[in-house]
């Protein structure tokens, strides 16, 4: 396995908008994240600051990605040492390549895959060194990940085959099926679980850390959005709710407090 302190790591978000101030607005509101501008190449995208720390990023849909149907949504890079050989291993591992590798100017390299379900997520590999680590449970990080999956254990064995991902507690969730919990680097990083019949398809879902719940989900209210589910009470004494932006892109949110 690799030596990369961040390999197999979600290192980066971002929302594919169409909307990119709209977007700006809500997510400010939301979350209270500062916007700065892209100063590494020139497209147009805008950066999502807490405090000092970059966490992610907000970008106009691409025109291709328009034309084939994509809507605005959250997408997960997960770090890897050679993108181009990963994309290979997730094609060979049943597995689609919607974007081959390709160069970001200035920033690192990238692949937009997708698991054999269909859920999609982007290969990353940056330039230099990686950024120092952050707390994960500050405000304004991605405090989890969670794979609404077609198979969730088929799932887990193709990102544990590809990335290392190991077993943590697994949770009988009744009808809904089991909720597994996977380790990044033995560090408790997200869940695996079937999704739900009312979700057209597979997807990931990536919860952002606010302060409180229900004030949270009446700044999303606020500002245009719709809460699907939540505030609920889930293991470690947290608050999620799951939501969706002005445009549909679902996202979630983890609190302390309620």
């Amino acid at each position: 396995m690799s030596t990369n302190p961040v390999f197999g790591k979600f290192v980066w978000y971002d929302q594919m908008s169409e909307d990119l101030k709209g977007s700006e607005a809500f997510y400010k509101k939301v979350v209270g994240w500062d916007i700065a501008a892209n100063t590494m190449n020139e497209q147009a995208y805008s950066i999502l600051k807490t405090g000092d720390a970059m966490v992610g990023g907000l970008m106009p849909t691409p025109e291709d990605a328009r034309k084939a149907g994509m809507k605005a949504g959250w997408t997960g890079y997960v770090a890897v040492d050679d993108v181009d050989a990963f994309a290979q291993k997730v094609k060979g591992a049943g597995g689609a390549v919607y974007r081959p590798a390709a160069d970001i100017p200035n920033v690192g390299r990238f692949a937009v895959v997708a698991d054999p379900d269909g859920a999609g997520f982007i290969l990353f590999k940056g330039n230099g060194e990686a950024p120092p680590p952050q707390d994960p449970q500050g405000p304004g990080q991605f405090g989890w990940r969670e794979l609404h999956a077609g198979n969730g254990a088929k799932a887990f064995d193709f990102y544990a085959g590809l990335f290392g991902w190991t077993k943590g507690e697994a949770m009988d969730m009744g009808p809904g099926g089991v909720y597994q919990i996977f380790n990044i680097q033995g560090t408790m990083a997200g869940g695996i679980m079937n999704k739900m019949a009312e979700e057209p398809r597979p997807h990931w879902l990536y919860y952002i850390n606010v302060d409180a719940a229900d004030a949270a989900v009446e700044r999303v209210k606020a500002g245009g959005g719709q809460v699907l589910n939540g505030p609920m009470e889930v293991p470690g004494g947290l608050w999620a709710t799951q939501a969706l932006d002005p445009q549909g892109a679902m996202f979630g949110l983890l609190a302390p407090k309620r």
